[in-house]
């Protein structure tokens, strides 16, 4: 193992001896995972549970369902998660993609590779990286590392990686030193949202971090 996979390795244990697992990605259903995914952008998981409970009582959590609806009805079901005009058109835009190449089936996407397969993610109109590689790991279980700004600020101020790295280069800094492990990335990915949730803050609170023993610097400009 590298140096830097050493480093990883002593991050993730820390993490997970001091919180366990996280039992990560909530979801009944790959299509659930999917649509979560998407209403996760720019808002907090309650606000999605809340559109995600309308999806369902209104027994249209199905990709056949979506569909047939219009986009101003869904987008008022979404509504909890927050810009819901947005994000109605970008579900939709899966959606009808996966109708349009698939035939509506999620099962038809298992034969594709997972590099070919994130480059059809990423060419649908409103799905970025952090949302392709969500639906990548969470959905169809590829060892792939979903990278954010939690993640950004732990491997900056532990020096792991230089501060101007972009979303490739942190995502590539994980899939290169770690094994190929979808259910250790999952942990990983979900245990480094916990710390910076409760610690690795914009504005650092190192004090009882599981990480503070470890080499860092606060005087980084963290998102």
């Amino acid at each position: 193992m590298t140096m830097t996979g050493e480093k990883l390795t002593e991050i993730y244990n820390l993490l997970f001896k001091r919180f366990g697992p996280q039992h990560w990605w909530p979801g009944e259903t790959r299509f659930e995972v999917i649509t979560g995914a998407i209403l996760t952008q720019n808002t907090n998981w309650t606000n999605v549970e809340k559109a995600i409970a309308n999806l369902k009582s209104a027994d249209l959590l199905i990709p056949e369902k979506l569909h047939h609806l219009d986009v101003s009805q869904l987008a008022a079901l979404i509504r909890p998660a927050g810009y819901y005009n947005i994000k109605a058109k970008r579900l939709k835009n899966l959606i009808n993609w996966l109708f349009e190449n698939y035939n509506g089936n999620l099962a038809n996407l298992d034969n594709i590779n997972t590099e070919q397969l994130r480059t059809k993610l990423l060419a649908v109109k409103g799905i970025g990286r952090e949302t392709a590689d969500s639906i990548l790991l969470y959905a169809f279980e590829r060892p792939v590392f979903v990278v954010d700004a939690y993640t950004a600020r732990v491997v900056f101020r532990h020096q792991l990686i230089e501060p101007d790295a972009d979303y490739e280069q942190l995502r590539e800094l994980f899939q290169s030193n770690l094994p190929q492990d979808a259910k250790l990335f999952n942990e990983y990915h979900a245990l480094l949202v916990k710390v910076g949730k409760e610690f690795c803050k914009p504005k650092a609170r190192c004090h009882n971090c599981p990480l503070e023993k470890l080499l860092h610097t606060v005087n980084l400009e963290c998102f």
